[in-house]
């Protein structure tokens, strides 16, 4: 089976800065895809420089021409499926048809509570994302569309001429939890997964193994509920969250062998963070570099 190699670039650079930069030296090295968050901010860079998603990939498909981007992920924290549609038509125009959408259900952080609201329990957030993800595939393949819904609507919402990729740009549905993996299996042409959270802090890399076979068998069986093959989908590993990341960057051959055991657990791509200094994802560039013009070759 064959495995891509994908990278993910926070949006804390200005474009004129680096930024650009980094994103042309993606396609350089090789890399399948480059993708980033799609937050108001995140976690530790909350204070520091966070630039929009949508408008740094519109930039990124300007200074590219071959590399995939995307956003990973995309959720309805503070997105609505009418003006998103509107937007990722637009940018997938500008990319000549490079762009898939990374969705999720969003969590509890800075996003959750950015426009005023209560953060929504898991629950809502669920009963939300089951209804974002319909409507928004909708949009994104007819010409207009008239929905209400209990949490989003839409009133003749016109999309023409639709996307360059048809029916619609791809959606990566991120989804660990059983309505997710439904949601995977109907809508999605990729799966997208950190592993297991509960064992960020202390579990094992064996351990994180198991989960993830878990989490792969339980897609198979959200596919097999509506008679689609598990195959059709790309299953999407976004590392940093396992327990060995602090690891897996410090050389070609421990990557290789991180890479190698995901390979055979089912996963078609995965996807490591752009080295960023003094922060969670710092990392040798020399040796990333390394990473990913090599590590996919021993892969084979």
């Amino acid at each position: 089976m064959s495995l891509r190699l994908s990278t993910v670039i926070l949006p804390v650079d200005r474009w004129h800065g680096g930024g650009r930069a980094k994103w042309r030296r993606a396609e350089e090295l090789g890399f399948h895809a480059a993708y980033t968050y799609d937050h108001l901010s995140w976690r530790t860079f909350r204070d520091g420089p966070w630039f929009g998603a949508l408008p740094t990939l519109t930039a990124a498909a300007a200074a590219t021409t071959r590399l995939r981007l995307g956003t990973l992920v995309t959720s309805p924290n503070f997105r609505h499926p009418v003006t998103l549609a509107k937007e990722l038509i637009s940018l997938d125009d500008i990319s000549g048809g490079r762009i898939t959408l990374g969705v999720g259900a969003g969590g509890n952080g800075f996003d959750a509570t950015a426009l005023g609201q209560e953060a929504w329990t898991p629950r809502e957030r669920a009963d939300r994302f089951g209804e974002f993800v319909p409507l928004l595939d909708r949009l994104l393949t007819e010409d207009a569309v008239t929905q209400e819904g209990d949490f989003y609507s839409a009133v003749e919402a016109r999309n023409i001429p639709g996307c360059v990729q048809r029916p619609r740009l791809p959606f990566a549905v991120a989804a660990t939890g059983p309505r997710g993996l439904r949601l995977a299996a109907r809508y999605g042409q990729a799966w997208v997964t950190t592993g297991d959270p509960k064992l960020y802090e202390e579990g094992t890399p064996e351990q994180s193994d198991e989960a993830l076979r878990g989490q792969v068998a339980r897609l198979g069986a959200a596919c097999g509920t509506i008679g689609r093959d598990v195959a059709e989908l790309d299953k999407v590993l976004l590392t940093a969250f396992t327990p060995d990341r602090s690891t897996m960057l410090d050389s070609v051959d421990a990557f290789v062998d991180f890479a190698g055991r995901q390979r055979e657990t089912g996963f078609t791509e995965i996807v490591v963070h752009w080295p960023i200094p003094g922060s969670d994802f710092a990392a040798d560039e020399a040796v990333f570099e390394r990473i990913a013009t090599e590590a996919v070759r021993q892969l084979g």
